[in-house]
């Protein structure tokens, strides 16, 4: 088990982007993406749609035609870009307006599934809503139209 929280990237009228913050690493999940991918010449173009992506949703706001439905039919996960690449930024988009960032990588399988690191980065999504929602039944996290309230500190 590891200790998580939720990490607040940007906040506006459109969207609200979080990411995850394992409390034994020094960044976040999204910010590893970024160090994995910024100065990585073969990746360069996929990286720039990646975040090109990310700016038009921090903009407008998180529309279910950005992404590339993954998990499973009862989660949130889903995968930046929607368009051909060999880049994948797995998120939860909670709402137009509330998009959790998670972790990535090159997509060389047929599925995430059959790739281990990929697999783990949408399995920690999964759980991580898993506890969101338990959260919201609780009453120890408040989610409202635009952002996820909660002191929580998860177990993942």
């Amino acid at each position: 088990m590891s200790e998580v929280e939720l990490f607040l990237i940007q906040e506006g009228d459109n969207c609200t982007i979080y990411t995850l913050q394992f409390l034994r690493d020094t960044e976040s999940e999204f910010e590893k993406f970024i160090s994995k991918f910024i100065d990585n010449a073969e990746y360069s173009e996929d990286y720039a749609r990646i975040a090109a992506f990310i700016s038009r949703i921090a903009r407008t706001g998180a529309q279910e035609r950005y992404f590339r439905p993954e998990g499973k039919m009862s989660d949130s996960v889903v995968a930046l870009p929607v368009t051909a690449s060999k880049l994948r930024l797995y998120c939860i988009r909670l709402s137009d307006k509330i998009l959790i960032l998670g972790n990535g990588g090159v997509k060389s399988t047929r599925t995430y599934d059959e790739d281990p690191s990929l697999k783990g980065y949408v399995m920690t999504l999964q759980k991580f809503e898993k506890l969101i929602n338990e959260g919201v039944n609780d009453g120890s996290v408040t989610i409202t139209e635009t952002s996820i309230e909660t002191d929580n500190i998860f177990e993942i």
